[in-house]
């Protein structure tokens, strides 16, 4: 199965910058669609941004369209989440999920989740 780890969270002020990283373990990393999600505290875990397998689809959330970006590298068993102009509301913990299928914006279609890692943006 599918080993997710995530990291690159921290303090940043609004309107800074910060990349999230999230290695891949024990999978067929190159064939799987990867998300990333967020939940602040109190609220459902919100689909954020995800990559196709082949990286020709990318999918945002109206919320941070243009201020996110999603890439991966496959040599690496890597996807990132670059993120830019960042609010107050993107405050909450960044969540990496992997599916062996196409893309979705539903948390229960991934199977394999890492750890979570905290965005805390200040006003």
């Amino acid at each position: 199965q599918a080993q997710l780890v995530e990291s690159g969270g921290g303090l940043v002020q609004a309107g800074g910058s910060l990349r999230l990283s999230c290695a891949a373990t024990g999978g067929t990393f190159s064939r799987y669609t990867m998300a990333w999600f967020r939940q602040a505290p109190g609220q459902e875990r919100d689909f954020v941004a995800a990559i196709s397998w082949n990286q020709y689809s990318t999918y945002f959330a109206d919320s941070v369209k243009g201020r996110l970006t999603i890439f991966r590298d496959n040599a690496k068993n890597t996807v990132y989440l670059q993120m830019s102009n960042l609010k107050p509301e993107d405050t909450a913990v960044y969540y990496c999920a992997a599916r062996r299928d196409i893309p979705t914006t539903l948390a229960r279609e991934y199977l394999y989740w890492g750890q979570g890692t905290q965005v805390t943006v200040s006003s």
